[in-house]
């Protein structure tokens, strides 16, 4: 399973790196964010427990993960390797570029998907990766943009 979730933001790559590297940050300025906590740092490392709820009209699917990050200064790149939960196993990159008159951010979800016997892969492929991992992501993006342009242009 692949997810690709991308979007301009306009504002300079420096900005948009920070909100997207501060994930304690994130619960105050994404409301699909229950919590995310750090249980430990090492420099440029961090063992990150996260939260979000993956709305489906008014009701809300509460999910849960807890990943190794990895920031990258030099390439403006956050990537993670999920360790609990059911997306174990799970890599993702954030990958940030920036590009006349803004940031462009991707990010890159990769996964062999539960390992079920006979439906891990399917489910994976069919539900978890467009319907949950898709679905958080872009909320998530689409909130990080809002906050860093609103920031922009204050």
């Amino acid at each position: 399973m692949q997810t690709v979730d991308r979007i301009h933001m306009k504002a300079a790559i420096e900005p948009v790196f920070r909100v997207a590297m501060e994930v304690e940050h994130w619960p105050a300025i994404l409301s699909h964010y229950r919590w995310v906590r750090t249980l430990e740092r090492r420099g440029t490392e961090a063992l990150v427990e996260m939260a979000a709820w993956r709305p489906f009209g008014r009701l809300r699917y509460p999910t849960w993960w807890v990943s190794e990050m990895v920031v990258d200064l030099p390439s403006a790149q956050v990537h993670y390797r999920h360790v609990r939960g059911i997306t174990t196993g799970m890599d993702v990159v954030w990958r940030l570029e920036p590009l006349a008159g803004g940031t462009e951010v991707t990010i890159v979800h990769q996964w062999s998907g539960p390992s079920w016997p006979l439906v891990g892969a399917a489910a994976a492929e069919w539900i978890i990766g467009p319907v949950f991992v898709h679905g958080i992501a872009s909320r998530t993006l689409a909130g990080i943009k809002r906050y860093v342009e609103e920031a922009v242009t204050q």
